[in-house]
C-alpha cells in the first residue's frame, strides 16, 4: 500500500483513483485462518475445549487476536461460517436465543382485522385466524442457531463477555450446562411444529413443541479484555487461556502472515517500539501495528515531518482521549 494525498483540503474536486486497502480491511471481510498465529498453548486450550465440549474463554488485550482463533477453527474442522454475538452492557440472554417482534405481530393482526371489516377479505373468522401466523415474527439468535441440532458443532463467537451486565454470565450457566432451550412463545402457540429463519442466514429450522435442543454442543470462544472477574460457577465451566504478553519476535510473525513478507528495517523498528510501549503497560491494539506499517514503510512512505505526524497518530495509545 502506498501513501497518497487523496483529500488536499482546497475544495477542488478530482476522480483520483485509490489505492488497494490492506488485506484485513478489504470487504465483505474475509477470514484470517490463514494469517493468524496461534501463541503457545493456545491449540491446546482449544483442543480440551473441543474434546471436553466446554466453551473456551479467552483472556487478553484488545487487538491481541483472541476473537479471530474461531475463524481458524471453523475452517479446519469445517464448522461452517462463525456465529458472532458481540456483548454490549445491555445484552440479554433471550435476546441470542431468539428474537419475536410481538409489535409487529399486533400490527399484523389490527392490519388484517381492518381488512377484513372494509369487505375486502372474507369475514370468515377461522380464515383470519389462519392467516395469523408467528413465524414471520421470529429469529434464531445466534446462540439459539448454535444450539440446533446438527451433524456437526457450529462456532460461536461470543465477544466481550466482560462488557455484560453483572447477571449475564450467571444467565448463561443452565444453557451452556444442558445445551437446550425454551421458547415461551411457542409453546403456547396453536401449532405443535413451527419454522423459524435461522441467526445470520435464510434457513430455516422446524421447532416441536418450542423446544430446541442441541445434538452437538457447539464450539463456543468467549474473549474477555480482563476488565472484571467472573463468578466460579461460570469460570469452573470454561476451559480458559490467558493470550501471552506481545512480545517482538510474536509481532513480527504476525506482521510477516499479514503482508506475506519478512519485515523489513524500519517495520522492525515500529515492531520493536510498539513491544516495548506495551511491555511498559501502554495500551495499543495489534491491528494500530499493522496500519503503521501498511503506511509508514516502503518506498512511499511519507517522509520527515508528515511521516512523524502519521506516526503519532496512527500509534496512540487507546487509553487517551
Amino acid at each position: 500500500m502506498t501513501w497518497k494525498p487523496y483529500y488536499r483540503g482546497d475544495g477542488e474536486q478530482r476522480r483520483t483513483p485509490l489505492a488497494e486497502p490492506p488485506p484485513w480491511r478489504t470487504f465483505p471481510r474475509p477470514s484470517q485462518h490463514r494469517q493468524y498465529q496461534p501463541p503457545r498453548g493456545l491449540a491446546d486450550a482449544v483442543n480440551a475445549a473441543l474434546h471436553l465440549r466446554r466453551p473456551l474463554l479467552v483472556t487478553g488485550p484488545a487487538g491481541s487476536g483472541k476473537s479471530t482463533v474461531i475463524e481458524q477453527v471453523a475452517h479446519e474442522l469445517d464448522l461452517g461460517h462463525v456465529l458472532r454475538w458481540h456483548i454490549t452492557s445491555r445484552s440479554t440472554l433471550s435476546e441470542a436465543l431468539y428474537r419475536y417482534d410481538a409489535l409487529g405481530r399486533i400490527h399484523s393482526q389490527n392490519l388484517q382485522t381492518a381488512v377484513s371489516r372494509s369487505g375486502a377479505r372474507s369475514h370468515n373468522r377461522s380464515r383470519g385466524r389462519a392467516r395469523d401466523e408467528i413465524a414471520p415474527f421470529l429469529q434464531l439468535g445466534p446462540l439459539g442457531t448454535a444450539l440446533l441440532p446438527a451433524e456437526r458443532p457450529r462456532a460461536l463467537l461470543i465477544d466481550e463477555i466482560d462488557k455484560s451486565d453483572l447477571d449475564l454470565p450467571s444467565d448463561l450457566l443452565e444453557v451452556l450446562e444442558r445445551g437446550e432451550y425454551e421458547i415461551p412463545e411457542l409453546v403456547r402457540y396453536r401449532r405443535p411444529t413451527v419454522k423459524i429463519r435461522q441467526w445470520d442466514s435464510r434457513d430455516e429450522q422446524l421447532v416441536e413443541h418450542g423446544r430446541v435442543q442441541c445434538s452437538q454442543f457447539p464450539f463456543i470462544v468467549l474473549t474477555s479484555n480482563g476488565e472484571r472477574e467472573f463468578p466460579p460457577a461460570f469460570l469452573r465451566r470454561c476451559i480458559r487461556y490467558s493470550m501471552p504478553p506481545l512480545t517482538a519476535p510474536l509481532l513480527q510473525e504476525i506482521v510477516h502472515a499479514h503482508f506475506d513478507h519478512e519485515p523489513d528495517n524500519d517495520a522492525g523498528l515500529l515492531i520493536e517500539e510498539f513491544a516495548e510501549r506495551v511491555s511498559r503497560g501502554e495500551h495499543l491494539a495489534v491491528d494500530q501495528l499493522l496500519n503503521a506499517v501498511a503506511l509508514l514503510t516502503g518506498d512511499q512512505a511519507p517522509q520527515a515531518e508528515q511521516h512523524q505526524a502519521l506516526h503519532e497518530l496512527l500509534l496512540r495509545e487507546l487509553s487517551r482521549a
